[in-house]
């Protein structure tokens, strides 16, 4: 029968793409890891791995096996940490996924509180975009993703609001908009915009409601972190829209309202609707409750 411990072997071999870097995450000599991985394959019948003298690659058998080998352990986890949590203990292990800049929340904030109330987690954090994310919160790769609330979520996994913002317009001081107050998108038809890349969510969302609005948009610079995209703006290189909570990030660039009721950039939490963990449960919890100063639409 597979034992657990081959399974986490092999997920370590998988992630690592060779024996030796496994071995020694693991804390076990290379020799037994891989008698294990060859006691598992024997096990199902099927080569898992493509081994080469450089590094080893997951076969098409290996690469179904490891979705649900993740899957596994993470389910594994959540009853080790259910026992836990009965004697007021978290422990184990807890990968998180965030969007590079999570505005609703201080992340660095929650996550360093959480270590010192429960000194037995190990806490991972990854950044990158909401599709990606989402992605990895599925297979297995992630606890629980901090993402936007546009991006598709699909079965299987639980998304919980988290905090909603209006999305404003960034643009120089020297542009023509820059003394209103408030604007309409349809006044947006010919600018020049600078925005994150596809897949992101402020970007799918402002490509969503700029169609909606009839504005055909030039998207001329693309960038993947808040802080470069505020300096193009500011040097005057193109305008965005944004939510209204990057305007705390600089006194450089002029933030507009949208007429009307602007539309909402929405952030949620993303968890598997089975095995989800105690821990993961509480940091969810955690993380509204710290995002109370943004309306939280349900």
């Amino acid at each position: 029968m597979v034992e657990l411990r081959q399974i986490e072997y092999f997920v370590a071999v998988a992630e690592e793409s060779h024996f030796t870097r496994a071995a020694k995450r693991m804390r076990v000599a290379q020799s037994g890891l891989s008698a294990s991985i060859r006691a598992l394959e024997r096990e199902l019948g099927a080569a898992l791995f493509l081994r080469n003298t450089r590094q080893v690659e997951l076969t098409t058998a290996g690469e179904a096996f490891l979705t649900e080998a993740r899957r596994a352990l993470s389910a594994t986890d959540a009853a080790r940490e259910a026992v836990s949590a009965v004697q007021g203990l978290l422990r184990g292990n807890l990968a998180v996924g965030s969007l590079q800049c999570l505005h609703v929340v201080h992340l660095p904030k929650v996550l360093a509180g959480f270590l010192r109330a429960h000194p037995g987690l190990e806490i991972q954090l990854r950044h990158g975009g909401s599709g990606e994310l989402v992605e990895q919160v599925r297979t297995g790769g992630l606890d629980v993703a901090f993402v936007s609330g546009s991006a598709r979520v699909p079965d299987g996994l639980v998304a919980e609001a988290l905090a909603a913002e209006p999305l404003v317009l960034a643009c120089a001081p020297g542009h023509p908009l820059a003394g209103e107050s408030r604007i309409s998108l349809a006044r947006l038809r010919d600018e020049r915009f600078v925005d994150f890349p596809a897949d992101w969510g402020a970007r799918d969302l402002a490509d969503e409601v700029l169609a909606e609005a009839g504005v055909e948009r030039r998207v001329a610079l693309e960038v993947t972190d808040v802080h470069s995209l505020l300096d193009l703006v500011a040097c005057g290189l193109g305008v965005a829209l944004v939510p209204q909570s990057f305007s705390v990030k600089t006194d450089k660039v002029c933030f507009l309202g949208l007429d009307g009721r602007p539309p909402q950039w929405r952030t949620v939490s993303v968890t598997r609707a089975a095995a989800s963990t105690a821990a993961t449960e509480l940091l969810r919890e955690v993380a509204v409750a710290k995002s109370g100063r943004l309306s939280v639409s349900r």
